[in-house]
């Protein structure tokens, strides 16, 4: 991962581009992150918008938190919850 400082960063935006198919970038301001240059190529749209969406963020904080404290429900009660019980087959005599 590559530092600039944003007053350093006076290169073309297609130079920056180019540079993070290779390792992501953070402009920083007096040293703080600002800004992360990342490439989306492995990524679909809504992945990159969902993970920098603040409600999104505080959902899942949210929910993990919950989680955590009342524990969660196993797999099976999830699909008896939504009608998905497996059918067992009649064994043939």
């Amino acid at each position: 991962m590559k530092t600039i400082e944003l007053v350093n960063a006076t290169a073309p935006l297609n130079e920056y581009a180019r540079r993070v198919g290779k390792e992501p970038i953070i402009l920083t301001v007096k040293g703080k992150p600002t800004v992360a240059l990342i490439s989306i190529k492995n990524t679909d749209w809504e992945t990159t918008t969902l993970s920098t969406n603040p409600q999104f963020i505080a959902l899942i904080e949210r929910s993990r938190a919950r989680q955590k404290a009342e524990g969660g429900i196993s797999s099976a009660e999830m699909r008896r919850r939504l009608g998905l019980e497996k059918k067992h087959k009649r064994s043939s005599q």
